[in-house]
């Protein structure tokens, strides 16, 4: 690519549409389900995949769902009436796999968005939601892209968890959109 700042935008878009045009819809329904029922929701990364996933949970605090990251200093206990949800592409990263089997011996749910639906954490998960975005291990199937290193999964990670935050809205039935401002910061 030897463009400038349109031809790069455009890749890029043009590379999210192709891998959320790949999201299987009753996957993301399976997901706002589980968020919804809930008691609590953890999310657990590493990286940027973190980034993304605690940008998710500050949207489904903002939507009254209880939502953590695991390792921030005010993290409460994982019960079996709560949700894990984990980022990993590979689904082989050291610390979300180490979690999640945590998280399994205390009965919690774990959906995992990623794009290896055979990694280490598939016997652990109750969800999959597969985003098929290339990723180090450069398995087939796995979308190609232009963007440096991991770069369209988080960008699709992000995305996803915007559209899964409306989602949640409509089941939840909150359509007074100025009504949540009640929940976001106000210390600015």
């Amino acid at each position: 690519m030897s463009g400038g700042y349109a031809e790069a935008r455009d890749l890029i878009l043009k590379e999210l549409a192709g891998a959320l045009g790949n999201v299987e819809e009753t996957e993301v329904s399976r997901l706002v389900r589980m968020i919804c029922d809930a008691e609590k929701v953890f999310v657990v990364g590493v990286g940027r995949v973190l980034l993304m996933l605690q940008a998710l949970a500050k949207r489904l605090n903002h939507l009254g769902i209880e939502a953590n990251f695991v390792g921030a200093i005010d993290e409460p206990a994982i019960t079996d009436r709560d949700l894990l949800l984990v980022g990993s592409g590979s689904g082989e990263s050291a610390v979300p796999l180490a979690i999640v089997k945590i998280a399994k011996r205390y009965n919690a749910k774990i959906a995992h968005i990623g794009s290896n639906p055979n990694s280490s954490m598939a016997e652990y998960e109750d969800l999959f939601v597969r985003v098929p975005c290339r990723t180090k291990l450069n398995l087939p199937g796995e979308i190609a892209s232009q963007q440096p290193m991991s770069s369209l999964f988080e960008q699709s990670l992000l995305l996803l968890g915007d559209t899964v935050a409306m989602l949640v809205m409509q089941e939840k039935g909150l359509d007074d959109l100025h009504a949540l401002w009640k929940k976001h910061a106000n210390l600015e």
